[in-house]
């Protein structure tokens, strides 16, 4: 599957466990949704990340991913140290440009 680069390079940071360059994928004002919580900024969505990481040491693999305009939605088998690993999750994407300006993360 070919990935568009920022995508690819989401993926290459988060299984590198790079949650510096993991950031730098998102506008200075992003907004991530994940379980329940909400952050805003490239600052919170860094320590929104490594403290992900760190709790679950997780790791991507893309299984689809399709884009109409500004909306993108990736498909990843997340494994790691949680309960259920591995499981499959849904990315929905709002681009502006190569960055991501929201990340909403669903079952």
């Amino acid at each position: 599957m070919k990935l568009p680069n920022n995508i690819e390079g989401l993926i290459k940071a988060q299984n590198d466990l790079d949650t510096t360059t993991f950031a730098t994928y998102f506008t200075e004002h992003a907004t991530v949704s994940d379980e329940g919580s909400s952050y805003s900024g490239r600052e919170e969505i860094k320590g929104w990340i490594q403290e992900a990481t760190e709790k679950y040491n997780m790791q991507l693999t893309p299984i689809d991913f399709h884009q109409n305009d500004t909306k993108g939605k990736l498909t990843v088998e997340v494994s790691g140290t949680f309960p259920g690993s591995p499981a499959v999750m849904n990315y929905h994407l709002e681009l502006e440009d190569v960055l991501i300006s929201s990340l909403k993360i669903t079952d």
